[in-house]
């Protein structure tokens, strides 16, 4: 599946954050930063080589409806999940 996560060049309001050249400790809170920063409508398309299903977890319990996750590919070694802000 081609998706923004190989692309130098996004989709317009599309934000990609390549987790896999975060240290793990630090992703999660870099997450959380990176969607703070937008505003309503834009999305972040979020990569990284693992199903991160307690950062999904912890995202839906803070931001709750303000939050929609959707999977763009969710292969072995490669997971791409769009999340969009809402007002």
């Amino acid at each position: 599946m081609v998706h923004e996560c190989a692309s130098q060049q996004p989709s317009a309001g599309i934000h990609v954050f390549d987790a896999r050249g975060i240290a793990r400790r630090f992703r999660h809170a870099a997450v959380f930063g990176a969607l703070e920063a937008l505003t309503p409508g834009e999305t972040m398309r979020f990569c990284n080589d693992h199903d991160p299903l307690p950062l999904l977890q912890q995202l839906n319990s803070y931001f709750g409806p303000k939050l929609d996750m959707a999977y763009v590919a969710r292969e072995p070694g490669e997971v791409v999940i769009d999340m969009l802000v809402r007002a």
